[in-house]
């Protein structure tokens, strides 16, 4: 059967059947300067990417005619390794400006060639043993005792080294597990420590929200994630709810952070107790984006909730600072309107007697017109036995 659509973005290939992710393009770049004439000077600088989230820059001393998306092979230490142009031209120096790379520092290695099919080929190869190096390592170090684990393992696109990436919580002296990998897997060994996160990017998956993972499709350098986030937003302080997959706090508290800090700036001091004639308010709540403030009149517990403007507040604050009391906490800046939404049920979960409803509805109106056509029979009869009983 013929598919009736086709998408490929590099990073994903969609299909009608199903949608194949490939693991080894998971941080698609836009290259928002292509469609712009080049206004500066020359580079030969390029971004390659290999597996996963692990990217490199280097020089295009060939001068080869290079376009994001060719595979090419690049100078490796050592040997050489395999992977995808994913960013060339004037954009390249402001990426490497961005990460903090220094050309003076660190040494770029250049572009060798395009990659041929033997090279493809190799380099299949030796990626397929993935997977199965991966389980095999896990159990030597366990054997080991170390207190470590291998999240993952990327072989060189030539076959000669490969990078055992684990995750651990203190210093491990891996010396020994090396020589023991050294000799079971016969190739150059390489140990990089990563974090929670760094893995769950790695590995990959969906979040609860329905979407791939952040870590996994866009973000590059992690930033630190705290609880106050989650109060400045009014979160329950739930862990299970907080924590991704990586049993960390979630990287998306930190979107709307700077939001609600923003708004909240027009909320008045929450110390500050609203005095009216009546009784004294003090604050309980407050919804920064709604420009709501709920105040009680109990300090400790909700009591006479009492809804109003952020305005309407300090204004009420003036006022007790001028030793002045208004009647109650109500007045022309306080309105908050709150609207009630007739929310739709659109994940399928009716009542169950939702069929039975409309059907005794069509019952009752069945029943109704019933009753209306009985009551004007019995009117008709009715007349008739008036009009035969009637006197002419």
């Amino acid at each position: 059967m013929k598919e009736d659509f086709t998408i490929d973005n590099g990073s994903c290939h969609i299909t009608k059947k199903a949608v194949n992710h490939n693991p080894r393009h998971m941080l698609p770049v836009v290259d928002w300067l292509s469609d712009i004439p080049a206004t500066g000077s020359e580079t030969d600088l390029v971004e390659v990417q290999f597996k996963n989230t692990r990217k490199g820059y280097y020089h295009n001393s060939a001068h080869l005619a290079l376009e994001k998306g060719m595979t090419v092979v690049v100078e490796a230490n050592p040997g050489t390794d395999l992977g995808e142009v994913t960013l060339v031209g004037e954009l390249v120096p402001l990426q490497m400006r961005k990460y903090h790379i220094n050309t003076e520092r660190y040494e770029i290695r250049n572009v060798l060639r395009l990659a041929t099919t033997s090279d493809l080929d190799t380099a299949e190869i030796a990626h397929a043993k993935e997977q199965e190096t991966m389980i095999k390592a896990r159990q030597l170090a366990k054997s080991l005792g170390l207190e470590m684990k291998i999240g993952d393992v990327e072989y060189q696109g030539d076959g000669s080294k490969a990078i055992f990436y684990y995750i651990a919580d203190g210093r491990v002296d891996f010396r020994q597990l090396i020589k023991v990998y050294a000799e079971t897997f016969r190739i150059r060994i390489e140990m990089k420590q990563i974090g929670a996160r760094q893995e769950a990017g790695r590995i990959g998956g969906t979040g609860p929200c329905g979407r791939e993972l952040c870590c996994s499709t866009w973000m590059t350098q992690f930033s630190s994630v705290g609880t106050n986030a989650a109060r400045i937003q009014n979160i329950s302080l739930n862990p299970q709810k907080l924590a991704g997959q990586c049993a960390k706090l979630k990287c998306c508290l930190n979107y709307e952070v700077p939001v609600y800090e923003e708004a909240c700036k027009k909320l008045p001091p929450r110390h500050q107790p609203l005095e009216t004639k009546d009784a004294t308010y003090y604050f309980f709540s407050a919804d920064p984006l709604a420009n709501a403030v709920t105040y009680s009149t109990d300090a400790h517990h909700p009591a006479n909730l009492e809804t109003i403007a952020p305005a309407r507040a300090k204004e009420i604050i003036d006022m007790n600072r001028r030793g002045e009391k208004p009647l109650n906490l109500g007045g022309k800046q306080s309105a908050v309107v709150i609207m009630e939404t007739d929310y739709q049920n659109v994940v399928g979960q009716d009542d169950l007697t939702r069929f039975d409803k409309k059907k005794n509805k069509n019952n009752n109106a069945g029943n109704r017109g019933n009753r209306h056509h009985d009551r004007r029979n019995n009117s008709h009869r009715n007349h008739e036995k008036d009009s035969t009983t009637r006197p002419e």
